[in-house]
C-alpha cells in the first residue's frame, strides 16, 4: 500500500506542478529550457506512472473491501466509460462542439473514469486511485479557470462539428476494444464480469 500511496503523490503531484508551483516551473524552463523540461517531465510522467501501476498491482493483492458495491453499479460504470472515451478522443482532435462546450475534455474524461471506476470498486487501493484521480481533475479544472479568466491560457476555437462525429464514432471503438479485451489484458479484469 506504501508504494500506490507514494506512486499516488508522485505522479499527481507531477501532474499539478504548474498549479501548486508555477515558479519552480518557470525556473526549471529558464535553465533547462523547454524541450529540456518537456524532456525531464516527460521522464518524471513516465517512471511515476511505472510506480503508480506497480504499486497499484501490489496494493490490489493485500487491501480488503472499504464497501461492496451493487453488481448493478457495473452497468453505470460501463456506460460512464463511453462518455469518458468521447471526451478522451475530443481532446485529442481540433475543437468540436464536444470540445468547445466541455472545455477541458481530457480533464473531464479523467473524472468521468474516476468516478465511474469508484461506483464499481470498493476495494481499499481502488478507492484510493480513484479518488485521488478524482480529486486532480477537480483541483486541475478549478486551476484552469482560474487561468483562463487571468488571461493565461484560451480554449481551443470550434473548427468543425465533423470532429464530433468522428470523436463519437472513434470513442465508440475505443470503448469496445477495452470492453472486448483490453481492459482485461492490461488490468486483468474483465468489465464484463459482474
Amino acid at each position: 500500500m506504501t508504494l500506490l500511496i507514494v506512486g499516488i503523490i508522485l505522479f499527481l503531484g507531477v501532474h499539478l506542478v504548474r498549479v501548486v508551483s508555477p515558479d519552480f516551473r518557470r525556473s526549471m524552463i529558464a535553465s533547462l529550457g523547454e524541450k529540456g523540461w518537456r524532456a525531464a517531465y516527460s521522464i518524471a510522467s513516465i517512471a511515476t506512472l511505472v510506480l503508480l501501476i506497480y504499486g497499484f498491482g501490489q496494493a490490489r493483492d493485500v487491501t480488503g473491501m472499504l464497501y461492496n458495491p451493487p453488481v448493478w453499479m457495473a452497468h453505470i460504470t460501463i456506460t460512464l466509460m463511453l462518455i469518458a472515451m468521447i471526451c478522451l478522443v475530443a481532446s485529442l482532435l481540433p475543437a468540436g462542439h464536444i470540445a468547445t462546450k466541455t472545455k477541458h475534455p481530457m480533464v473531464l474524461s479523467v473524472k468521468i473514469w474516476a468516478l465511474a471506476h469508484l461506483l464499481a470498486n470498493g476495494e481499499t487501493s481502488s478507492v484510493l486511485l480513484f479518488a485521488a484521480f478524482l480529486g486532480w481533475g477537480v483541483i486541475l479544472r478549478i486551476s484552469l479557470k482560474r487561468r483562463q479568466r487571468a488571461g493565461e491560457i484560451t480554449l481551443r476555437p470550434f473548427v468543425s462539428a465533423k470532429y464530433d462525429l468522428y470523436a463519437v464514432v472513434i470513442g465508440i471503438v475505443v470503448w469496445a476494444l477495452i470492453i472486448w479485451k483490453l481492459h482485461e489484458w492490461l488490468i486483468g479484469v474483465s468489465p464484463l464480469v459482474m
